[in-house]
């Protein structure tokens, strides 16, 4: 008969163990683990079991260690045992590890599965193998027996892990003979001997320097996690003031990629030279410059050109998100660090071959970030509003004791970075989690934008406009008052205050725009809290007098003519409006379309244009009908009869062969008879170079160049010394390049 699910399939086939777990899962009031797990630890694979251990915290890993000092992955054991280990009631931490069918059976008949001790290593709680010869002994007295030497290795073993590799466990050696300490405590029975090579420390001698315990006291509580009240509201406009300030250097940085976009490297990331840049042009240190950039390109506002040249390029996505409320910009930011699958805190590090890792680049992708942030999120979460940790540090203990088995090498670094971030971010405040924070946690995006909104700091109306020609905003200002600003003043500093510096650069910028003189006057009259001061006024009217009087524009085609009337007929007929004719000069019309077009228009319209050249005068432009690009021609030379060697060309081309023939003979190790020097020995090649230099005589060498590429060259070599061999034409040579050389017969 089939069985309906897993759970029955499993009760019907599986042993009396598996059995007995599944109907001690019915009295629990933990819910049932699903299907797949029990099956994957009923398995006994050490890999679901690690996976099943890592939410697992310090006291229930304890307890899961004590089940395995008693044995219970080879045979039952008694509850009353495991407590007697842990010092402390072990039903909840029991319960957690049936959940996870980490533990089954009655209270008297405990079991755990054979992999878990694979799984969480040969050493339960960092103690070694029983030793039959200690069970019944009087350790106390044995260890009042041992020197310093002696005690301060056992603590070392003591503490974890309880074996250790030394040449000495292979001898055995009488008490009265022994040397070392690890000899004299093999001799009185205080180590175990595994190997040749390896000792191991006794499991009751492990308890007894432990102080008689298992686990250090403490250890199994949580640690402490002291806080700081806070008013909510302190927190969230702490927060909120931190926020404006990420948002506004991102739109900064935005802009300027808009312009001038850095490079992408060639194995991807930003470079160091475009991250200092933008380091300093932000006045921010380079971290806080890669976590801009990180986010900016995991919420999509800048992404990989990925043309020929590939740049860091904002996306069509800037546009809309600069023109968002400064709550709906934050939320879109907040939401992309939560859900960011890299760790920007890692760059500037060193990779597994030391090189150093680049912000934006592959290295710095880890898929489980995010389950690390929301993690020390929802711990913030967990205190009462307001609350602040004091210490980062004593946030990652608790977190460390929390689940010990999770994050690798770089859990506690993370909760670093996380709490660095979240602060930088505006998630935090004061140590504290935000309103603001709490509702994007649980996905509530409205209730997020509106708790920001009230958190931030009200958008001002007006500017404090002083006399050395800088405006003082003291506060986030409106936004059309920002767009005004922006356009006709720089920004000199920026922050919670921001410090404008209108110069004759900027307020020309400001009328290039289509800005009017009086209207840069009445902006500052009516928005200044502070009188205008003079020189400003002037300075803007400067400005604008000498703006605009040499102007330029672009067109394609134009038409001149002496006659006025002509070209007012002209403007009067149809062919003006269609193709764009306009008047800029009494005898001059300009238009957008291209000279040949405009002529055959005329002359449908009755018209008799003629086209000029650039010299003034007439041209022909009509088409010549259709061409073709002309293929080369090949140059065909008449036959000639070979030119011939003269006698003194053949006898220099027959030295050279025979020359190269003896240096490959010897390069090839065969008898010669003629003098030379070879690749392999390095003093004949010497000696012939010399011999050669001294007799003014071309040498034949075999030469290999820095790129790896073998050749062969005849030389008359003028000098031999400082590794280089000096030729007739000025040609460097270096001695230890030389494969072969011979020299040339006269």
């Amino acid at each position: 008969m089939p069985a309906t699910s897993l759970s029955d399939w499993l009760r019907a086939e599986s042993d009396d163990a598996l059995a007995a777990l599944l109907r001690s899962r019915r009295d629990l009031s933990t819910p049932p683990p699903s299907d797949t797990t029990v099956l994957a630890t009923r398995a006994g694979t050490p890999g679901s079991v690690a996976r099943a251990c890592e939410d697992l915290d310090t006291f229930t890993l304890a307890v899961l260690d004590a089940l395995l000092l008693a044995g219970a992955d080879t045979a039952p054991v008694d509850v009353a045992e495991v407590t007697k280990l842990v010092e402390t009631e072990v039903t909840d931490a029991l319960a957690r590890l049936r959940a996870r069918a980490l533990a089954w059976g009655d209270e008297d008949a405990l079991r755990v599965p054979p992999a878990a001790r694979d799984a969480l290593g040969p050493f339960p709680a960092g103690l070694g193998a029983s030793s039959a010869e200690l069970a019944d002994a009087d350790i106390a007295a044995k260890l009042a027996e041992i020197g310093e030497d002696e005690r301060g290795l056992l603590a070392t073993l003591a503490a974890g892990p309880p074996i250790g590799r030394t040449r000495d466990a292979g001898a055995e050696v009488p008490l009265e003979l022994a040397e070392t300490a690890v000899q004299r405590l093999l001799a009185r029975e205080l180590l175990l001997r595994r190997d040749d090579q390896t000792v191991e420390l006794p499991r009751e001698l492990g308890i007894a320097l432990r102080g008689g315990t298992v686990f250090a006291p403490g250890s199994l509580q949580e640690p402490k996690l002291p806080v700081h009240p806070h008013k909510p509201s302190s927190v969230d406009e702490t927060a909120a003031g931190e926020a404006m300030e990420f948002l506004r250097q991102t739109e900064t940085m935005l802009r300027s990629w808009s312009q001038t976009p850095p490079p992408v490297l060639k194995s991807g990331g930003l470079g160091v030279r475009e991250l200092r840049k933008l380091a300093k042009d932000l006045e921010v240190d380079e971290t806080h410059a890669t976590l801009l950039a990180e986010i900016a390109v995991g919420a999509g506002l800048v992404a990989d050109s990925e043309t020929t040249a590939p740049e860091w390029v904002p996306t069509m996505l800037t546009d809309s998100w600069l023109a968002s409320p400064p709550a709906q910009r934050w939320i879109t930011i907040a939401q992309s660090w939560l859900e960011l699958p890299r760790l920007p805190g890692l760059a500037g590090s060193r990779d597994p071959k030391d090189k150093p890792i680049a912000p934006l680049s592959d290295e710095l992708r880890r898929p489980l970030a995010p389950i690390v942030r929301r993690r020390v999120l929802a711990t913030l979460a967990g205190l009462p509003d307001g609350s602040g940790v004091k210490s980062t540090d004593e946030l990652v203990a608790v977190l460390a004791w929390r689940a010990p088995r999770r994050g690798g090498r770089l859990r506690d670094e993370t909760v670093r970075w996380t709490m660095s971030e979240a602060a930088a971010l505006g998630l935090t405040g004061l140590g504290a989690i935000t309103t603001a924070t709490r509702a994007l946690l649980v996905e509530d995006r409205v209730e997020a934008v509106r708790a920001m909104t009230e958190s931030l700091p009200k958008p001002i109306d007006h500017v404090l406009v002083q006399a050395d020609l800088t405006v003082v905003a003291p506060g986030p200002l409106e936004p059309e008052l920002a767009a005004d600003m922006s356009a006709v003043a720089d920004i000199e500093s920026s922050g919670h205050a921001t410090v404008y510096r209108v110069t004759e650069t900027s307020v020309r910028r400001a009328l290039d725009a289509g800005r009017t003189a009086g209207e840069l006057q009445n902006l500052f009259k009516t928005r200044s809290a502070t009188p205008v001061p003079q020189s400003l006024s002037y300075l803007i009217d400067d400005v604008a007098r000498r703006h605009g009087r040499l102007r330029g524009g672009a067109a394609e085609s134009f038409l001149r003519c002496d006659d006025e009337v002509l070209l007012a007929e002209v403007l009067r007929n149809a062919v003006a409006s269609e193709y764009d004719l306009r008047l800029i000069a009494p005898t001059v019309l300009i238009s957008s379309y291209p000279l040949a077009e405009v002529l055959d228009a005329l002359r449908g319209a009755g018209f008799a244009p003629a086209a000029e050249g650039p010299d003034g005068r007439v041209m022909d432009i009509r088409p010549s009908g259709r061409r073709i690009p002309a293929k080369a021609r090949t140059v065909r030379r008449a036959a000639t009869e070979p030119a011939l060697l003269s006698d003194d060309q053949a006898d220099r081309l027959v030295a050279h062969v025979r020359a190269g023939d003896l240096a490959s003979a010897r390069r090839r190790g065969d008898t010669v008879s003629a003098p030379g020097g070879g690749g392999a020995d390095t003093s004949a090649t010497l000696a012939l170079l010399s011999q050669a230099t001294m007799e003014r005589r071309d040498v034949w060498i075999g030469f290999v160049d820095s790129r790896g590429t073998a050749s062969q060259r005849v030389v008359r070599p003028i000098r031999v010394g400082g590794g280089v061999l000096l030729s007739a034409d000025n040609d460097r040579y270096p001695l230890h390049r030389i494969t072969s050389a011979a020299l040339v017969e006269d």
